[in-house]
């Protein structure tokens, strides 16, 4: 299984990244190596996020490498993460 990005989560990603890298560059490496990790699983156990609490009824889970949360829905062989929020953003709808 593959774990891909959306171009729009990828821009939320490293947003974020470059928000954090702006107060502390060292944490930014530090969250960007432990989100690697965390959704490198996702290849090999692509349903061990979590159903997005907000939003049971999606087909969609997340995995929450904090200060993010990632979205995701799998389509075939592919793990696609749709949206990245930061920890302080309100979800309106994935």
């Amino acid at each position: 299984m593959r774990v891909r990005f959306t171009s729009s989560a990828r821009r939320q990603f490293l947003e974020g990244l470059d928000f954090i890298r702006q107060d502390k560059p060292s944490a930014a490496r530090r969250t960007r190596q432990r989100v690697e990790t965390a959704l490198r699983r996702l290849e090999d156990h692509p349903d061990s996020g979590r159903r997005i609490p907000e939003f049971p009824e999606l087909p969609h889970r997340e995995v929450i490498v904090k200060p993010f949360r990632f979205f995701y829905r799998i389509e075939k062989q592919t793990v696609w993460i749709v949206a990245a929020w930061h920890g302080a953003q309100l979800p309106e709808e994935p």
